[in-house]
């Protein structure tokens, strides 16, 4: 997923730059809502276990490749808001330190996992969730669902970029039929994933999943209040 130097025209770079840029700022402020003495230090390990995800690389060809990105479990575990924020830390160092995707894309590399990925995953995460029954035992298959849908709207975001301002000599139907049919495959594996880690951490601190909050309260409330009534009772 991660878009080398050069692969698209400088327009379509600065545009994304800018857009990636505004995303930040307004995640930036978003996130004060969402970080608390609790949440932070969760934060810090989602962005290290995105990191590593995202170190494993599958190739797609004329350079590009494709792996994990962990935007809908980043946004599921500690907020969209603050998910933009650990994908943008993750892609700046992986651009710093290890060349990957490199610096002059870093704008549209953002936008495509930090953006697309993070709330298009985490607005299908919300809509499971209506769906499925009102439980936190709901939370981890939403999220699974989330992470699939993540992968292959964001390649094919990229792919949308490539066909407005590419560079390369490539056919912009062939690049979305494998964008769009390898990164499928990669969803699969990222929507078991965030199923799994989501999950893992739901049994354990319900407490701490941001997109478990709302139905944890609603569940506190409704035991509370059954409880209350039958002491109530004569």
């Amino acid at each position: 997923m991660h878009v080398p130097d050069g692969f698209l025209d400088v327009p379509t770079s600065l545009a994304t730059a800018a857009v990636a840029a505004a995303a930040v700022a307004f995640a930036l402020r978003g996130a004060r809502r969402e970080l608390d003495d609790r949440a932070a230090p969760l934060a810090g390990l989602v962005a290290t276990f995105v990191f590593a995800a995202q170190m494993v690389n599958f190739p797609v060809g004329a350079g590009t490749s494709g792996h994990l990105i962990g935007a809908a479990l980043a946004a599921v575990l500690v907020g969209p808001w603050t998910a933009t924020l650990c994908l943008t830390v993750v892609l700046l160092v992986q651009g710093l330190l290890f060349a990957d995707g490199g610096l002059t894309a870093l704008g549209t590399n953002v936008t495509l996992m930090g953006v697309v990925a993070v709330w298009i995953g985490y607005a299908a995460f919300r809509l499971a969730l209506l769906a499925l029954p009102r439980r936190v035992g709901s939370v981890p298959l939403a999220a699974g669902l989330g992470g699939f849908v993540s992968v292959p709207a964001a390649a094919l975001s990229f792919a949308g970029l490539f066909a407005v301002g590419g560079t390369a000599p490539i056919d912009a139907g062939t690049l979305v039929a494998a964008m769009a049919s390898i990164h499928s495959l990669i969803g699969i594996g990222e929507g078991v994933l965030t199923a799994l880690v989501v999950g893992s951490v739901v049994v354990v601190r319900p407490d701490l999943v941001h997109g478990a909050r709302r139905l944890r309260a609603a569940a506190v409330a409704a035991e509370f209040g059954v409880a209350e009534s039958a002491e109530a009772r004569p």
